[in-house]
């Protein structure tokens, strides 16, 4: 009895954590991850950047496969503008191997990443931001000192082909910003995997 109080105790536990996360209009933390390329990277670390498009993500999901194509499009396109997408890999590894930091090094390789892909080992970031699948996007705008959200979700509304897509949220939520206008939508609904979170 008390081991099953544990760990219904626990599991609710994550479940909140897992809830947990920012909303359009909070401040984002910034962070210091380790990337593909074994250096340790920081938002701080871009000081001419207006923003950043932080996107979580992994190797395996087929969403994010899917995906990955044009996020590296993405990159090309508003990195240029001020807007450099962050990759972020945040699934526990002992439940997708296929998610580990080696493999992260040959996905990147494998898919020529222009932007980092960064593992988040202890899942902090992942729950700080409230990721709840991959991928799953947070795109902030510097204003003053700070990195505020100004959009949450998906990257557009049809992942299995993107010819077919009919609202590129992310790209017009990003050309908003650079008009000084916010969003519209400032919030979609992230489709994808569930992040794998560790379990204590």
């Amino acid at each position: 009895m008390k081991a099953t109080t544990t760990i219904l105790a626990l599991l609710f536990f994550n479940f909140l954590n897992a809830q947990e996360g920012y909303k359009v209009g909070d401040q984002a933390i910034d962070f210091s991850l380790k990337n593909v390329d074994g250096k340790m990277v920081s938002l701080k670390d871009y000081p001419n950047a207006q923003g950043f498009v932080v996107i979580f993500t992994c190797n395996h999901c087929p969403y994010s496969i899917a995906y990955q194509d044009r996020i590296i499009e993405l990159d090309k396109k508003y990195k240029q503008l001020g807007y450099p997408v962050i990759a972020i890999n945040p699934n526990d590894t002992s439940i997708v191997p296929g998610d580990s930091f080696e493999g992260m090094v040959v996905r990147a390789k494998e898919k020529a990443f222009t932007f980092p892909y960064l593992r988040d080992e202890t899942q902090e970031i992942a729950n700080a931001y409230g990721a709840q699948r991959t991928p799953h996007v947070y795109l902030l705008k510097k204003e003053k000192d700070k990195l505020i959200v100004r959009y949450i979700g998906a990257i557009d509304d049809n992942y299995q082909d993107e010819s077919a897509v009919n609202q590129p949220y992310l790209s017009n939520a990003i050309d908003a910003l650079l008009k000084n206008e916010n969003p519209n939508p400032e919030f979609t609904k992230a489709i994808g995997c569930s992040v794998k979170r560790k379990t204590l």
